[in-house]
């Protein structure tokens, strides 16, 4: 009765100490933080944060095509799909560190029969014959129990981590989708300009033509100089030049965008469509909210912050080294096991042939000339390394959002004043070309003017483009559609977890009937 009362009162000390976790708790740590972003009361951001798509932020900019082409790349993007396994493999860690706390029955069984020259005689008689007497069976069933009664805490803490490391892998999933998302909306934004960079350059090449043909005529009939019809020609061929450049440039950005939904660039097109008119341009601009707000919205900073958890979680599991450890298993004495053991598998299974045991088993490291300090020196050491890596997260985050910020207020301020210059340009065009037919100028007064009208309008494309990339980089920078950091996830959640990563369903690409702030 010894043995029983002594396992007792063992584990009521382990029940009383249950709830000892050795090490540091989590906190998480301060971060570089401003009260708000930096004030600009002469600039006013138009788009309301009610029309703000908390998911599907790309809706804002009222694209059809955009949409179709969004919901493809989380159902086909590879990169993505790497991160979805590494959601899952983050889960199955996370149910192992769970298993581990609980205890492990194992069985074994064993059966064979035995020749012996001792204790019944021997085994061979004199005249030669085999002894019987020499000869047994042996049957064996026995069950094994093998349980770490975790009083300090190394298993909770390991649960801990593996919890946080669940958590931060979901975030890096979502991370990932939203940077494909935001490469997917730069090339699709970036194929509408170069569209109209394509008109514009078949607009002027038609008009060159037809200035080639006039100055031709006039070149024939002694009125004009070859010099005039030399300049037109240049000046025709330059455009036209450009315009072939347009379609090497679209088609790359084609390319880039099958790569993102997972299809072969060959058999993949986005319609032609070009940016609506300078007048009908008006980019949405995502409310930027507070600056704490980032510490919520943005997936890399909860994954950070999570990372933090994970390797303080680690320092305590690294410091219950220090502690004995009390485990139940097969090798302890007199052993945790229950079974039979006999000369037949008839009677086996009967009182007789029972037996029993189970005891404690306690291990301490008494020198180890420092190597377990060593290892919790390493996990401070990784736990300050992600703390660092946080809070540069969090200033690299307040850096974009100023930075795109700034950047949509100037291009705003910019675009205003390069579309007055395309007006003006195109005005000039008009006047070279009406001097040169009266004769009062010549044609390179005409060349200088539709080159400065093609730069202007080249421009006032190009800072459309700009006002939308920027738009799209302040949605990254705010974190997308994702508001909140995602709730911890046990390993009885799975299948909610890995739901994150699952592609909506997909929708058939059309052709846009409105386009970002205008008609397409």
């Amino acid at each position: 009765m010894k043995h029983p009362r002594l396992l007792i009162a063992i584990c009521a000390a382990s029940t009383l100490v249950a709830g000892c976790n050795v090490g540091p708790d989590y906190k998480r740590p301060d971060a570089p933080m401003t009260e708000n972003f930096k004030p600009t009361p002469e600039w006013k951001i138009a788009a309301p944060g009610d029309d703000v798509s908390k998911g599907e932020w790309w809706k804002i900019y009222r694209d059809p095509v955009l949409d179709g082409l969004m919901s493809e790349v989380v159902i086909n993007n590879q990169n993505v799909a790497l991160y979805v396994a590494r959601v899952r493999q983050a889960q199955a860690l996370v149910s192992g560190a769970n298993a581990a706390r609980y205890p492990s029955i194992g069985f074994t069984g064993q059966g064979g029969r035995q020749a012996s020259g001792t204790g019944t005689g021997n085994l061979v008689n004199p005249d030669g014959t085999l002894n019987d007497g020499g000869l047994t069976n042996m049957v064996n069933f026995q069950l094994g129990v093998n349980w770490d009664s975790d009083v300090w805490g190394k298993l909770r803490r390991n649960v801990e981590s593996k919890d946080a490391s669940l958590v931060a892998s979901v975030a890096d999933l979502e991370n990932a989708k939203l940077s494909m998302q935001v490469q997917l909306a730069q090339s699709y934004f970036t194929i509408r300009s170069l569209d109209s960079l394509k008109v514009l350059f078949e607009h002027t090449t038609k008009q060159n033509k037809r200035s080639v043909d006039i100055t031709r005529n006039a070149f024939e009939v002694g009125v004009k100089a070859r010099q005039d019809l030399i300049n037109a020609g240049t000046q025709y061929k330059s455009v036209e030049a450009q315009l072939i450049d347009v379609d090497k440039d679209r088609a790359a950005q084609e390319a880039i965008i099958a790569t993102l939904i997972g299809k072969p660039a060959s058999n993949f097109t986005v319609a032609f469509n070009p940016l609506p008119g300078r007048a009908n341009i008006n980019v949405p601009v995502v409310p930027p909210g507070l600056p704490a707000d980032l510490l919520e919205r943005r997936p890399d900073i909860a994954a950070a912050e999570r990372r933090m958890a994970m390797a303080n979680a680690q320092i305590g599991y690294q410091m219950a080294a220090f502690f004995p450890s009390l485990t139940l298993n097969p090798s302890g004495l007199p052993g945790n096991n229950l079974g039979y053991y006999g000369t037949s598998f008839a009677n086996l299974f009967t009182a007789p042939f029972l037996f029993w045991g189970v005891g404690p088993s306690i291990a301490l490291t008494l020198l180890d000339f420092g190597a377990r300090s060593a290892n919790v020196e390493q996990a401070r050491g990784v736990y300050d390394e992600n703390v660092a890596s946080y809070r540069q997260t969090v200033l690299t985050a307040l850096q974009e959002v100023e930075t795109q910020l700034a950047a949509l207020r100037v291009l705003e301020k910019e675009a205003s004043v390069q579309d007055e210059a395309a007006d003006l340009a195109e005005r000039a065009v008009v006047i070279a070309l009406n001097r040169y037919q009266a004769g009062i100028a010549g044609y390179t007064d005409v060349v200088v003017a539709v080159n400065q009208a093609l730069v202007n309008q080249q421009k006032s494309i190009q800072i459309a483009q700009q006002r939308l990339n920027a738009s799209v980089l302040l949605v990254k920078a705010l974190g997308g559609g994702w508001d909140k950091k995602p709730a911890p996830v046990s390993s009885n959640a799975k299948n909610s977890t890995l739901s994150q990563g699952q592609p909506e369903e997909n929708r058939q690409n059309k052709q846009p009937d409105q386009g970002p702030g205008g008609e397409g």
